[in-house]
């Protein structure tokens, strides 16, 4: 029997080939390539989950990702990101963890989430950005944002949904993947000046259902293991399932 943990893998493996102009093969897995955005980490990386030599992977992210400003390697099994961390890192990558957080009980009952085009999250996108690199040049940030078009290759239905303020601007913003009775709801962000008020917690709600009416029997995301949104994402329903491993070298 397949478990959620494999599921999820496997619903990642292939998202990312499926959004990605050119793949590869490395040691343990492949490499997705995008020339059109060669800045965007999660566009140009190692996808890996097998394996016994850090060192092979390591080669390959070198080969694979030459012209780029980065080498970022995805591990999507615990076991083999824990064996290749002190390869990794003697080779001056940083390490971060994500859990698999997989929602157990029963799908909620809730309307859908309002939807809109990649287009209306364009600021909304922008301003996050911004926050997060301060000293990056506008047009890394442009890049960033606009390589979101990408995503829409990568599952059979991929929605953008999000919930408005009293006032009718935009409040918080997810996206909703679903592809062969799994779904991942990811990048969930709230405006700083509408947090605290309920509106991440509406609108999980609300994919959730639509999950639910769209077919789909697992329902996950993933979440920082060293933030505090894993928590808040356990409080709704969402326990883990899995860890998965990132390399990175900027």
């Amino acid at each position: 029997m397949v478990t959620a943990h494999e599921q999820i893998v496997g619903f990642l493996r292939e998202f990312a080939r499926r959004r990605a102009p050119e793949t590869r093969p490395v040691p343990g897995g492949f490499a997705v390539l995008d020339d059109g955005y060669p800045g965007s980490y999660d566009d140009n990386k190692l996808v890996v989950w097998a394996g016994d030599d850090p060192r092979a992977v390591l080669a390959a992210a070198e080969q694979a990702l030459g012209g780029r400003g980065h080498r970022y390697v995805s591990v999507l099994d615990d076991a083999v990101g824990e064996a290749f961390r002190p390869a990794f890192e003697a080779a001056g990558y940083e390490h971060g963890v994500d859990l698999l957080m997989c929602h157990r009980g029963p799908v909620p009952d809730a309307p859908d989430a309002e939807a809109v085009e990649v287009d209306a999250l364009a600021e909304m996108t922008w301003r996050g950005w911004r926050e997060s690199l301060p000293d990056a040049p506008d047009e890394v940030i442009d890049g960033l944002v606009a390589r979101v078009e990408r995503r829409v290759r990568g599952a059979d239905r991929v929605g953008f949904r999000v919930v408005r303020d009293g006032s009718g601007e935009i409040a918080a913003r997810a996206d909703l993947y679903v592809q062969d009775g799994v779904a991942e709801i990811a990048d969930v962000v709230t405006e700083p000046r509408f947090r605290k008020k309920g509106h991440a917690r509406a609108l999980v709600t609300a994919l959730l259902a639509e999950a639910g009416r769209a077919g789909a029997g697992l329902v996950f995301l993933v979440a920082d293991d060293a933030d505090w949104p894993k928590e808040f994402y356990g409080r709704l329903g969402f326990e883990p399932v899995g860890r998965t491993h990132g390399f990175i070298r900027s």
